[in-house]
C-alpha cells in the first residue's frame, strides 16, 4: 500500500510542518503523519508569532529557506517591533496572527510542496532494526517503512488535561492523546519526564467593553518577517487591548485554590517559568495588586478572543467569576475555559547536535518532545531535524549552527548540554553574541548557508546579493559625505543635542546615540534625497553597523577566541575514565552528554575550566 519513504515525520505542528517542508524541498520523499488533518499547524495557545528572541528565530528560519516567516506574513493581522527603545540587538518582531488562516496557509503550502504525502492516523510504535529507525507502525496496524523518522509529538504523548478536579486524556482540547510511543522509547533505553503547560479561556469579543481597556495598535509603519519581496507589510491592522486584574479578581481565584490541580499536587510536571498560570502569579507575586491581561483577537473576522495572561487550571466556574471582575469583562461570555496539560518529554541531552537520538540511529526528536515551549522554538528544531535527516540518509555531512551564527544554534546547544526540568524558552539574554545575532541581519548571516543546502532558492540569493551591494554603497556614502555645522547646528541646539564644531562625516556623527540617519536626513535636503532612493532595510542596516561598529568588532573577537575550543573535536567514544585528573562531577557530565567539541564541553553545567584545561592538555598529547 505504501512505498518506502525517505523520511516519516510524526506530528503536524510547527516542528513537523517545518521538518516536512525542509526535507521535501531538499529532495526527500516525505510522509507527514498526523492524527487530524484538520489541525495541521494549529496554534494551540496564543495566536501570535515572534516576540522577544522568538522573532529573531522566525527571521532565521526564513533566511535559511524555511516557511514560518512567509506563512506569518500572509496571515498576520497586526505587526509590532518590540524593544525599539533599546539597542538594535534587542529589537524583536512580533505578529498577531489569524489563527484559522495560519493553519489553512500551512496546509495549503504543504499540499503544494512536491514530495510531501499525508496520512491521518496515530503512531503507536517506531520500527527499529539493528539499532536503526526504519519506519512506523500506526494505530490501525499499518507498518510504513522509511530511512529516517522524525518525532514531533508536541503535548500529545500521554497528554493529560486538568480543569479543576476534572482530568481527562487529551493532547489538546477535544483531541485525544497519543499512547504507546513513550512506553516503547523507555524500553529502548530512553529517559522520559513530565512537563506541564497551560492555556487561558477563550471568550466572545462581542461581550467585552473595549472602552474600559487600553488600546494596543500595531506599528504605524508595520514591518514583516520574510526577507522575500513576495510578501508585503500590512496596509490595515487589528488592535489588541490591555486590561488588568485587581484585588477582587485575586480573591475570587483564591476561593478555588482547594480544587486547583496545581496546589493539591495532582499536576506533577514542571510548568514554564516565564509563562505562569494566573493562580501561580497571584501566589508567587502576592505583593502585586494587579497583573496585565492582553486581549487578543483570533483573526480578521472571528469574534473569538484570546485572554493572554489568564492561563488557568482552576474550575471553570471560578475562572468565569474571576473574569467578570476584570475591567471590560463585566458582561463576558466564555467559549471555553482555560486548562493545564501534562505530557511526556525526553531530555534533549539524549540527542546529538543534529537532533538525532544517540540510542537509535536515524531517529530524530524536534519540538516540545525535547522539553521546549513555543511555536518558534519548535519550528526551528523541525527545520534543523528535517535538514539533518535528509543529509544523513544521503551520505552528506551534518549541518549545525554554532552559538555565534544563530539563535537556533544557541537553542540547540543549550538543549543538548544543559539539564533542565522546566520547559525551555528562548530569550535574548541566552545568546552571548546577541549584537551579532540581530533580527535585521539574519539573511546576511544565514541565506548563503540555506542556498548551499538547497533550501534558499535563486530568488533569495539574488535579493541577498543586491542587499549586500546596496549596504556597501550606503556605507561608503556615509563614510565620505560631510555635513557643514551651519546646515544643522541650529536644529541640533533646539533638540538639546551638542552642535558640530567642524565639518564631520555622517559615519562618525552616527556614533552619537541621539543622532539617527532619519534626523540628519530631515535637516539636510541632499542627504534626504539620497536616503529616499534606498530601501528602508538597507539604510537601517548601514546605520546599525555604523552605530555599533566597536561593539560588533568586540563580539567578533570573542567569537574567534571561542572558536579555538570548537576546533578541538571529541570523538563520541572518548574514554573520560582514563583521565584521572578530571573532577568527579565533570567526568560524570561529560560521559552523559558526550560533547562533540571542547567548546560544547565548556558550556556544560558542572564541567569546570580546570576540567577543560586538563582535556586540552590530554588531547594535545
Amino acid at each position: 500500500m505504501f512505498p518506502e519513504y525517505d523520511i516519516i515525520v510524526v506530528g503536524a505542528g510547527h516542528a513537523g510542518c517545518e521538518a516536512a517542508a525542509a526535507a521535501a524541498k531538499m529532495g526527500s520523499r516525505v510522509l507527514l503523519v498526523t492524527m487530524n488533518m484538520g489541525t495541521i499547524a494549529q496554534m494551540s495557545c496564543n495566536p501570535a508569532m515572534g516576540g522577544i528572541a522568538k522573532g529573531q528565530i522566525i527571521r532565521e528560519i526564513d533566511a535559511l529557506g524555511g516557511m514560518s516567516g512567509i506563512i506569518t506574513d500572509k496571515t498576520m493581522i497586526q505587526f509590532r517591533m518590540l524593544n525599539r527603545s533599546k539597542g538594535a540587538a534587542m529589537w524583536s518582531p512580533r505578529a498577531q496572527s489569524d489563527r484559522m488562516r495560519f493553519a489553512e496557509e500551512w496546509r495549503l503550502t504543504l499540499e503544494n510542496t512536491h514530495n510531501v504525502d499525508f496520512w491521518q492516523d496515530i503512531v503507536k510504535e517506531i520500527l527499529v532494526e539493528n539499532g536503526k529507525a526504519v519506519g512506523i507502525k500506526t494505530g490501525i496496524g499499518l507498518s510504513i517503512r522509511s530511512k529516517a523518522v522524525i518525532l514531533t509529538n508536541g503535548t500529545f504523548l500521554n497528554g493529560l488535561i486538568h480543569i479543576g478536579e476534572k482530568q481527562f486524556q487529551g493532547g489538546r482540547t477535544a483531541e485525544k492523546s497519543a499512547t504507546g510511543l513513550t512506553e516503547q522509547l523507555i524500553t529502548l533505553g530512553f529517559e522520559a519526564g513530565r512537563m506541564k503547560t497551560g492555556t487561558p479561556p477563550r471568550v466572545d469579543g462581542r461581550s467585552l467593553n473595549y472602552h474600559r481597556m487600553e488600546e494596543q495598535p500595531g506599528d504605524e509603519k508595520p514591518g514583516k518577517f520574510s526577507f522575500l519581496d513576495s510578501t508585503s507589510p500590512l496596509e490595515k491592522q487589528r488592535s489588541c487591548y490591555i486590561t488588568y486584574t485587581n484585588e477582587k479578581v485575586h480573591r475570587l481565584l483564591e476561593k478555588g485554590f482547594d480544587k486547583s490541580p496545581m496546589f493539591n499536587k495532582r499536576i506533577l510536571g514542571k510548568g514554564p517559568r516565564y509563562c505562569p498560570s494566573i493562580e501561580d502569579k497571584i501566589t508567587r507575586f502576592a505583593e502585586r495588586e494587579r497583573h496585565q491581561i492582553f486581549v487578543e483577537p483570533e483573526g480578521w473576522n472571528t469574534i473569538e478572543v484570546y485572554v493572554n495572561g489568564f492561563s488557568s487550571s482552576l474550575p471553570e466556574d471560578v475562572q468565569y467569576e474571576a473574569l467578570k471582575a476584570i475591567s471590560g469583562f463585566e458582561q463576558v461570555k466564555m467559549f471555553r475555559p482555560g486548562y493545564a496539560i501534562e505530557y511526556d518529554y525526553f531530555p534533549a541531552i539524549q540527542l546529538y547536535d543534529t537532533l538525532e537520538t544517540r540510542l537509535i540511529s536515524n531517529l530524530y526528536f524536534a519540538g516540545q518532545i525535547n522539553g521546549t515551549t513555543g511555536y518558534e522554538e519548535a519550528a526551528c528544531q523541525g527545520l534543523m531535524a528535517g535538514i539533518n535527516a535528509h543529509r544523513k540518509i544521503n551520505g552528506l555531512d551534518k549541518f549545525v549552527l554554532s552559538r555565534s551564527e544563530a539563535y537556533i544554534g544557541v537553542l540547540i546547544d543549550d538543549l543538548i548540554t544543559k539539564v533542565s526540568d522546566e520547559p525551555y524558552r528562548m530569550f535574548t539574554s541566552r545568546a552571548e553574541f546577541r549584537i551579532l545575532l540581530r533580527q535585521d541581519n539574519a539573511d546576511l548571516r544565514l541565506t548563503e548557508l540555506g542556498y548551499q543546502l538547497g533550501l534558499a532558492d535563486d530568488q533569495r540569493i539574488h535579493q541577498l546579493r543586491k542587499k549586500q551591494a546596496c549596504i556597501h554603497e550606503v556605507m561608503e556614502f556615509l563614510k565620505t559625505y560631510k555635513l557643514e555645522p551651519s546646515s544643522i547646528n541650529e536644529k541640533l541646539t533646539e533638540l538639546n543635542i551638542a552642535p558640530l564644531k567642524e565639518r564631520q562625516i555622517i559615519y562618525q556623527l552616527l556614533k552619537r546615540p541621539e543622532i539617527t540617519i532619519e534626523l540628519l536626513a530631515s535637516l539636510n535636503d541632499s542627504l534626504g534625497s539620497y536616503i529616499e532612493t534606498h530601501h528602508k532595510e538597507t539604510i537601517e542596516q548601514a546605520e546599525i553597523q555604523a552605530k555599533y561598529e566597536m561593539y560588533i568588532q568586540k563580539e567578533k573577537d570573542l567569537v574567534e577566541k571561542s572558536k579555538r575550543l570548537e576546533n578541538y573535536h571529541i570523538s563520541n567514544n572518548f574514554e573520560y575514565d582514563h583521565i584521572k585528573a578530571l573532577s568527579a562531577e565533570g567526568r560524570e557530565k561529560l560521559k552523559k552528554i558526550r560533547p562533540s567539541t571542547l567548546g560544547q564541553a565548556s558550556k556544560i553545567s558542572g564541567v569546570s575550566p580546570a576540567d577543560i584545561a586538563i582535556l586540552m592538555v590530554y588531547m594535545g598529547r
